[in-house]
């Protein structure tokens, strides 16, 4: 399952191309529409999340609200882009409030521009944005629609926002989805949620913008998929890669990660153990449920880390791109604070990449014989 997305910040819309998607995979535009508003909100937000209202207009792949077997095309209009017609004209002559020459640090404007011999850093930023992860999240709506047909959930948390982070990460089998969708700053803890808050606050009011650290988990995946033998089969490094490439993610890690190298192999390592009734088990998941490129059959549990978003209100010293001169970086409305929102992206990058994974184990065109494969797979484990 491949996506392709398209669409500038202030363009018209967002648009998103979902390739090979099997036939039969219920869809529910209201069930999209409330993944777009999940990533919408979190305390911390912009002034842009109070003008947008995503919603979804599914254009293509879907008939009587099931997939057909054709790639699957979304769109998610800019309302916003009504206010901007003159600087994202398709066609006319460029307008002067439109330029941009004082690049961000930290943001994709001065290599951007340098790339593509740009004088103009609006070129860069429109699509660099992180208002493109709204086309993102739909794409990944669809995976997550097939991923619950074949008994597979994705969700996520926040654990830390700043210096305010959780004492004790909670087991994703146990977290209570009810409080983490309830909290602005999706985390399970009110204590520890209300000190986030003071963290957002202190930062805006310092003028600056702040970080954090989410959890993304898969439950009910099944052991195998992905590979052991070639680099591009390996599941760990896809999944980290697709977790990489939502904007401000510096660092990711699967399980224990970079805790794993501070303590002896017998710390690291899941012992395995066999339970009649349950198979072949882990009393624990220090391994976040990837072993040797591969499902173990415990709990998929990555960690991201993301920085403190790079547009800030009292801007860093840049240089002017037509004089050479120092000035203060441009300013773009932004937010304080998006890791909420970056842990629902997270979701939906995981589920692309573990729906394609079920469908290079059980076949990828229907769903129907997906499920049929499956059970025969899940006969043929040890119990």
């Amino acid at each position: 399952m491949r996506y392709t997305t398209a669409g500038e910040s202030h363009g018209r819309a967002l648009v998103a191309i979902v390739s090979d998607v099997p036939a039969g995979v219920p869809i529910d535009a209201a069930a999209i529409d409330r993944d777009l508003a999940r990533r919408q909100q979190g305390y911390g937000r912009g002034g842009r999340m109070a003008i947008e209202r995503d919603q979804v207009q599914i254009l293509s792949g879907v008939r009587f609200g099931a997939t057909i077997g054709s790639p699957v095309a979304l769109v998610i209009a800019n309302r916003d882009w009504d206010q901007w017609l003159d600087v994202m004209a398709v066609s006319g002559e460029p307008v002067d409030r439109a330029r941009v020459t004082a690049p961000r640090p930290g943001h994709a404007d001065l290599p951007g521009v340098l790339r593509n011999r740009a004088s103009d850093v609006r070129d860069v930023l429109e699509r660099a944005s992180a208002r493109e992860t709204a086309a993102r999240v739909a794409a990944g709506a669809v995976a997550k629609a097939l991923l619950t047909q074949l008994g597979v959930r994705v969700l996520s948390f926040v654990t830390r926002i700043g210096e305010a982070a959780l004492a004790t990460e909670p087991d994703p089998r146990e977290i209570d989805a009810d409080a983490v969708e309830a909290s602005d700053v999706r985390c399970p803890d009110d204590s520890v949620a209300e000190d986030m808050r003071k963290a957002i606050d202190a930062a805006r009011a310092d003028g600056e913008s702040v970080g954090g650290v989410f959890v993304v988990a898969a439950l009910g995946v099944v052991p195998g998929l992905g590979g052991y033998a070639e680099a591009n089969q390996r599941l760990d490094a896809r999944l980290g890669a697709a977790v990489l490439s939502i904007p401000a993610i510096k660092g990711v890690e699967i399980g224990d990660g970079f805790a794993a190298a501070q303590r002896p192999g017998s710390l690291v390592h899941d012992p395995i153990v066999y339970e009649k009734g349950r198979g072949i088990v882990r009393p624990t998941n220090r391994a976040g449920g990837i072993e040797g490129g591969m499902t173990n059959g415990e709990p998929v549990v990555m960690r991201a880390a993301m920085k403190p978003i790079p547009t800030l209100i009292r801007p860093l010293p840049s240089v002017d791109l037509e004089t050479l001169e120092p000035v203060d970086a441009a300013r773009e409305r932004s937010d304080v604070c998006a890791v909420p929102a970056a842990a629902v992206v997270a979701e939906a990058e995981v589920a692309l990449v573990l729906a394609t994974a079920y469908q290079e184990a059980f076949g990828g065109r229907c769903l129907s014989d997906m499920l049929e494969a499956l059970e025969r797979y899940k006969d043929r484990l040890p119990r």
